[in-house]
């Protein structure tokens, strides 16, 4: 069947069509998580809207699950699936500026690094992440946050429209003023209504920051996140800046010795003229013990963005756990830093991300996403090059989640949330806009069409 499945879509289609004996197909369906290895049985990499249109429309009349794939950043790799159809839209990667009255429109195979390359000739950009490579589309379904999104809130309080595929191969506009129900939905509630196959962002000034990572040694780390933690509410919101624990990367141009130490990190950004973010950061380091290197200094945006690429190229083993946070206790940075003395790689990290400012200035119920009141999204990641490390980072992974969950807020980021984690978290994610989700389902896609996600079922 598959041979026959191919050529009837590929006859339908402008972009290529891939199954399972053709030469690329191992190299398309590789996924970003090199710990996931799934099997397609056929692969559409769609050139535009009506391809989309088409492979929903083949996988409905062929009863085969589908799997959407974007920038394919995904974690736990919810962009392909085992014996089903791959859409893939990697090649959509349009992206039309309008500077007059700054808005973006992005197609949606679209990474952050071609949103922010398009962007920043005009000294604009959308809230987003903070590694280039990030798919816009599965980051801004999910919600997004960043190093604007505190002055300027999530990439989905910057969404204004998108288009969207839905289960019966129909195109609707979601906004404000079309299908509003729907895109209530889209911001926070992930890929469960339909594929979306153009975003329309609100961009906002961002050129030239003061910005970089300053690094402390793991003994000062318990300081340093106190100092951390008391500071950043009193800010001013043009400072994104988050926390993390790992390691000095072994590797140039780090410090020779300091290559492999255990550390704590601020990595910090400041959207404003740069003598005001070294006045900035300088309270906080007037707070804080000596750093091992401090490597702040004006950079264009995308640098910035772009700055830990190197580290995280496709292929890797990667495992991730995450809760939102309201209060970081000093009995919880405890936990947190008796955890990361069991580092298991030099790429396994914490990371917790401020979700305040602009974010808690829209209600809960305004969007899917429905943790306004939390203080920060954390990540726990365990990461490494090498197969044989997937158990190990598992384990530390949950371990680590284990100790501090108890410290942490309901629920969790959908974006950092893994294959393997019950409909309870979820649930508790959503809060009390889940019921509404669930009744959304029901209306764009009952028949649970769009089930590979971290999925909200139809009733």
């Amino acid at each position: 069947m598959q041979d026959v499945a191919t050529e009837a879509l590929a006859a339908t289609m402008r972009g290529p069509v891939i199954g399972r004996t053709d030469s690329d197909y191992d190299d398309v369906r590789s996924l970003y998580n090199g710990m996931i290895d799934k099997h397609p049985q056929v692969i559409a990499r769609c050139a535009d809207v009506a391809d989309v249109v088409t492979a929903v429309n083949f996988a409905r009349e062929n009863g085969l699950r589908v799997a959407i794939r974007g920038g394919g950043h995904n974690g736990p790799g919810l962009g392909s699936v085992d014996d089903g159809l791959m859409i893939d839209m990697a090649m959509m990667k349009g992206v039309r500026v309008d500077p007059a009255n700054r808005t973006v429109r992005a197609g949606p195979g679209c990474t952050q690094g071609d949103v922010d390359h398009a962007t920043h000739v005009y000294g604009l950009a959308v809230p987003a992440g903070i590694v280039s490579t990030t798919g816009i589309a599965g980051l801004a379904l999910g919600g997004g946050t960043g190093y604007l999104t505190r002055k300027y809130g999530l990439t989905i309080d910057s969404l204004l429209e998108a288009d969207v595929v839905l289960a019966d191969g129909s195109i609707v506009t979601a906004s404000k003023f079309e299908n509003s129900d729907l895109y209530w939905g889209l911001r926070g509630g992930g890929g469960n209504f339909g594929v979306v196959t153009s975003f329309l962002f609100q961009a906002h000034p961002a050129d030239m920051v003061y910005a970089g990572p300053i690094f402390w040694d793991l003994e000062d780390a318990a300081t340093v996140m106190r100092a951390y933690r008391d500071f950043l509410p009193t800010a001013p919101e043009e400072l994104g800046a988050f926390v993390g624990l790992k390691t000095v990367p072994p590797v140039d141009p780090f410090p020779a010795e300091h290559q492999g130490k255990y550390a704590c990190a601020i990595i910090a950004c400041y959207n404003g003229p740069a003598e005001t973010g070294e006045a900035v950061i300088g309270e906080l380091l007037g707070k804080a013990p000596a750093s091992l290197f401090n490597w702040m200094s004006v950079m264009p945006f995308p640098a910035l963005q772009s700055m830990f690429d190197p580290f995280f190229p496709k292929g890797l083993q990667w495992y991730w756990r995450g809760d939102f946070v309201k209060e970081l206790t000093d009995e919880a940075i405890e936990v947190h830093i008796a955890q990361a003395r069991k580092l298991p790689s030099a790429l396994s990290l914490m990371h917790l991300y401020p979700i305040d400012g602009a974010v808690h200035r829209v209600g809960r119920n305004d969007t899917a996403w429905n943790t306004r009141n939390a203080t920060w999204s954390m990540v726990i990641a365990g990461v490494d090059a090498h197969p044989q490390k997937a158990g190990e980072i598992t384990r530390w992974t949950k371990g680590y989640w284990e100790a501090i969950h108890p410290y942490s807020d309901r629920g969790g980021y959908v974006n950092f949330m893994m294959d393997d984690e019950d409909d309870s978290r979820l649930k508790a994610t959503y809060g009390d806009n889940y019921d509404r989700l669930v009744s959304l389902k029901g209306k764009y896609d009952p028949s649970n069409f769009f089930c590979v996600n971290q999925n909200i079922r139809p009733m």
